[in-house]
């Protein structure tokens, strides 16, 4: 195995499921703050139940998280220990902005993201940055109803520059939305859309998507204006679907499948529509108000390379009653079970070749550079005497860093670096609870809110200590 030299080994989170402070700084209220834990998560994230303020009946473990936002320091220290070559983390909207479109930014969001950055340039652990992972602004959301309005286009740009006049010379790793293709699954969550009664879905899921996109590429033309030197990067949530059979019906129900994830990466790396999707705009009935500009702006906004998250590859059957056997795990992609696959505790399919099947798909579709951004195995840590003994994520994170070797050497394709998502344990987007942990740090945080948040390392922790130090020869 041969990794090469400058390959970005590291770690991932979100500020929504790490930070907490959530009202401290003059931060204001986003989307993200407003989904709870509980049967109610589901719905506001889908856009069906409207919350827009938080109340006392839930529970929003996000609030607190684990604290990173007082404890970064600590946090990044141990990131150094592991010897991490690349940090991910996202930006807090409303930190920066906090109604999202206010006449100035706010000194104290921006000085912290400075502090985060200038901590991981101290120890040599490059930063890589998600401008907008899941985040809405709430005051936005009300004024507008989310990405369903183009004015949103002209709030982020407003926060893009904010970030790129401050970091600029410090950071040149960007990516501008995470998992974007999640709009069209979790509304309010991917782009605070709710619903209102008698609204046509798929006119306001398909008009968000196209705001979004706009944005990007205005992001992407911006960033290197201001900094020629950076890389900016679109991100996706990935996983080939595998059709269940060779019948002719299932494979095309994978490539139909796949064709809706990679929708927004078609516009994003090539800079236009894709030929299938504005015929099934038409048969939807979509009408989108595409103007001359935003047609050359998406031209001219291409990303610098494809940034992804792969947990699982999927699959899918066009006989409804196969699909009457769905695999557990991810409730956001309906997919079936596959017969050949283990699953994780929370019912995820572990797929090591998945990811190298994956990586080839991205790279012959595009042909840019690839950035493994996410990838990791949530599992229920037990804490015993002598540690904490989680080798089922040591044989999970070492299966996947040998489908990457292949994927570098086998296949030759440019994969920039990898970084494990929840490093540390943060708050589940999906579950919105802790107790489905993916660090390869420990924190005394429990699904209930008790907990000191003391730091413990894992068994995979040194493990991975130790990949990053011998650059994937030891596993």
């Amino acid at each position: 195995m041969s990794f090469p030299k400058e390959f970005l080994w590291g770690g991932a989170t979100a500020a929504n499921q790490c930070e907490g402070a959530y009202q401290e700084d003059d931060r204001g209220l986003a989307n993200v703050d407003t989904i709870p834990y509980g049967e109610d998560r589901f719905p506001v994230m889908l856009g069906l139940k409207k919350m827009l303020e938080c109340d006392t009946e839930h529970f929003y473990p996000s609030h607190d998280a684990i604290d990173f936002y007082h404890r970064y320091q600590e946090d990044i220290k141990l990131f150094a220990e592991m010897n991490m070559k690349c940090y991910r983390f996202s930006i807090a909207w409303t930190r920066i902005f906090p109604n999202g479109d206010d006449e100035t930014p706010n000194e104290k969001g921006l000085d912290f993201y400075e502090a985060v950055v200038d901590e991981c340039l101290k120890y040599g652990i490059e930063p890589l940055i998600t401008i907008c992972h899941f985040d809405a602004p709430i005051a936005l959301i009300k004024k507008y109803g989310g990405w369903k309005d183009r004015h949103m286009i002209d709030a982020f740009m407003k926060l893009c520059h904010a970030l790129f006049t401050r970091l600029n010379g410090k950071v040149k790793y960007w990516l501008t939305f995470n998992e974007i293709n999640m709009l069209l699954h979790l509304p309010f969550m991917g782009a605070g859309i709710y619903f209102e009664e008698g609204e046509d879905k798929n006119q306001v899921l398909y008009t968000a998507a196209h705001h979004e996109l706009v944005a990007s590429a205005k992001a992407v033309k911006l960033a290197h204006e201001m900094m020629p030197n950076a890389m900016v990067g679109c991100m996706l949530a990935a996983g080939q679907f595998y059709p269940y059979s060779c019948h002719p019906q299932d494979v095309y129900k994978g490539m139909e499948r796949d064709r809706d994830n990679y929708f927004f990466i078609d516009v994003q790396a090539r800079g236009e529509y894709p030929v299938w999707a504005i015929k099934r705009m038409e048969k939807l009935g979509v009408n989108i108000d595409i103007t001359s500009e935003d047609t050359k702006l998406l031209q001219e906004g291409t990303v610098d390379f494809i940034s992804f998250s792969y947990y699982a590859s999927r699959c899918v059957s066009a006989d409804p009653e196969i699909n009457k056997q769905n695999a557990k795990g991810n409730a956001v992609f309906s997919a079936v079970k596959n017969p050949y696959l283990k699953a994780s505790e929370w019912g995820w399919q572990i797929d090591p070749l998945g990811l190298r099947i994956t990586c080839n798909t991205l790279y012959d579709r595009y042909q840019k550079p690839l950035f493994i951004v996410e990838n990791g195995l949530g599992a229920n840590d037990t804490v015993e005497e002598d540690g904490i003994h989680d080798t089922y994520r040591i044989d999970y994170m070492r299966e996947h860093i040998k489908a990457m070797d292949a994927v570098i050497n086998e296949d030759g394709l440019p994969l920039l670096g990898c970084t494990f998502w929840g490093i540390i344990d943060l708050i589940s987007a999906s579950t919105g609870e802790i107790k489905k942990r993916y660090g390869t740090i420990y924190v005394d945080k429990q699904v209930d809110g008790s907990g000191n948040l003391e730091r413990k390392k894992k068994d995979s922790f040194v493990w991975y200590q130790k990949v990053i130090e011998s650059n994937g020869t030891i596993l």
